[in-house]
């Protein structure tokens, strides 16, 4: 009996002590979530001040993912907003009034990634006279980020999202109403079984008035410490119910046709015909120690007057042009008069299959292939090399979280996000591709390298270079690393460098995550992150101003 009433007592003083703990960790969370949100309060004072948008020419924008990319109802402009590097916002354009670019809620982290504030205000900006008003209206939902919103008659719609804490988290699956004539929030109460909470999923308004939900992201607690992440794959109806005054009903469907493979991530946009383009995405491999993630770069089209899914391929004619240049180089002297069998021997082949979908739909798939060399005569590496050297495949590469928007029938492509081991990297690309022809993908701006930082990987390389310095194996570096000097020229040397003309609103953003680490390692473990913040924004600005 006394042993084990003393392993009882024994057990319950580890229980209290880890109570304890909990709350010394739970009580730690909220100051650093006050110090953030006192932060936040100081970047609200400032936006309060600045409601007019002044107009700049500038260098195209730093690499980012996740922000809004909105194509101008009147003019021929993409707007740009927002975004995140390293480590969102959510826009919906109306076209009223010369335009308006709405926008409600999203999420501000911490430069170590560690803390989050979920916005939940709702702003307008006029695109005609180039200012921005904050709407303050009760009633609306609470704060959120990777929730969807469009414009669906005078309402803008809102469903999901989700909001993280360094506690916990949480996933939405509510749907909202604001009415852009009362400038009023409700919240919908669709009947039917709709989606299970999640956040980054397709949301678009069909020709027949009826929104669309597809896919989406989603986690839960498995066990302490242990989340488990959930690619969604399915699709739901919202639809207004006639003669019914805010009265909504969700509906499963299942559309026929090729299908996109589950992922999260993807983006989003509108073509011209109506249809829904989806594009790229990574889906995850998830196990309880490791996470591994296979980016995407395709790209599908939904109809939702079919409820079809047809897969996005470029046409041939790209392919075709390279055939003829080989075709020159072999026979130089007949190059004005290809015979019509070579021509024919040569052409890419199609394949059509018939497939019949799990509701009796037959779906037609058509396959452009390359043809075999002719007959005798194999494809040497000499024939292949410079044409394919010449002529190489342009398209984005394999990337989640990137921006979409169509204008004029084209469809623009900017930035997002993929991963390499253990690196990320931020892209800051601009691809545009023509939805009527479909031939091929045009690189607008191409992805500068020296933007590509990385600072675990930066500060092991100049840790090795410092090794070398030291060994004497530093050939050209002008004792950059040795002696007196390297605490002042030569730690100035590896600071990110000012591109010209780039203001410092634009620089502290591409760089900021530099000099967090600087002020972090100099500050000491001890150091608080508002502070860390403060000194690196100062030491950023101090740097800009020497060279300015």
């Amino acid at each position: 009996m006394g042993k084990k009433g003393k392993k009882e007592k024994k057990g319950r003083g580890a229980e209290k002590t880890a109570a304890k703990m909990e709350k010394k960790v739970s009580k730690r969370s909220r100051k650093e979530e006050e110090d953030l949100e006192a932060l936040i309060a100081h970047f609200q004072t400032l936006d309060a001040k600045k409601t007019q948008v002044v107009e700049t020419p500038c260098p195209p924008p730093s690499p980012r993912l996740n922000a809004s990319l909105s194509a101008h109802p009147e003019k021929d402009e993409l707007i740009l907003f927002g975004g995140e590097y390293f480590n969102g916002q959510k826009a919906v354009v109306v076209p009223q009034g010369g335009g308006q670019v709405w926008i409600f809620g999203g999420e501000f982290a911490s430069p170590d990634g560690e803390q989050f504030y979920h916005y939940k205000d709702l702003w307008v900006l006029h695109l005609a006279t180039r200012t921005w008003e904050q709407v303050r209206s009760p009633g609306g939902p609470s704060g959120r980020s990777g929730h969807r919103m469009v414009a669906w008659k005078r309402q803008l719609i809102l469903f999901g999202g989700f909001h993280e804490s360094t506690r916990d988290y949480i996933y939405y699956n509510d749907v909202y109403a604001f009415n852009l004539d009362t400038f009023t929030w409700s919240k919908l109460s669709p009947s039917g079984t709709g989606p299970t909470p999640r956040s980054g999923c397709q949301m678009t308004v069909t020709p027949q008035g009826s929104i669309v939900i597809y896919g989406g992201y989603s986690k839960q607690r498995v066990k302490k410490d242990v989340d488990r992440g959930t690619q969604h794959a399915d699709m739901f109806l919202l639809k207004s119910e006639e003669g019914g005054e805010g009265r909504w009903t969700w509906t499963r469907i299942n559309p026929s046709g090729a299908k996109p493979s589950p992922r999260s991530g993807f983006s989003v946009a509108v073509a011209p015909n109506h249809q829904t383009l989806l594009f790229g995405g990574v889906c995850d491999e998830e196990e309880e120690e490791s996470l591994q993630g296979d980016f995407l770069n395709d790209l599908y089209f939904y109809d939702a007057a079919k409820n079809r899914w047809f897969a996005g391929q470029l046409k041939g004619p790209k392919l075709e042009k390279r055939k003829r240049r080989r075709g020159k180089k072999v026979e130089p002297e007949g190059a004005d008069k290809q015979e019509s069998g070579g021509a024919s021997t040569q052409a890419p082949l199609e394949v059509v299959r018939e497939v019949v979908a799990e509701d009796g739909t037959v779906v037609t798939i058509k396959q452009v292939l390359p043809a075999p060399s002719p007959a005798g005569r194999p494809q040497s590496d000499e024939e292949d090399g410079p044409d394919e050297a010449e002529s190489p495949t342009i398209e984005p590469s394999p990337r989640s979280n990137a921006m979409l928007a169509v204008k004029h029938g084209r469809l623009y492509l900017y930035g997002g996000m993929f991963e390499a081991g253990d690196r990320q990297v931020t892209l800051s690309d601009l691809y545009c591709l023509d939805l009527h022809k479909m031939e091929e993908w045009t690189a607008l701006v191409e992805m500068d390298p020296e933007t590509q930082e990385w600072l675990e990987e930066t500060d092991s390389e100049e840790d090795s270079d410092a090794v070398e310095g030291a060994e004497g194996r530093g050939e050209d570096e002008e004792d950059e690393d040795s002696g007196e000097d390297s605490g002042e020229e030569g730690g100035e040397q590896h600071h990110p460098l000012v591109r010209p003309g780039e203001q410092f609103a634009d620089y502290l953003p591409r760089t900021e995550q530099y000099w967090v680490q600087l002020a972090r390692d100099a500050a000491g473990p001890g150091a608080q992150e508002k502070s860390v913040l403060r000194a690196a924004h100062a030491t950023a600005s101090a740097f800009f101003d020497d060279l300015a």
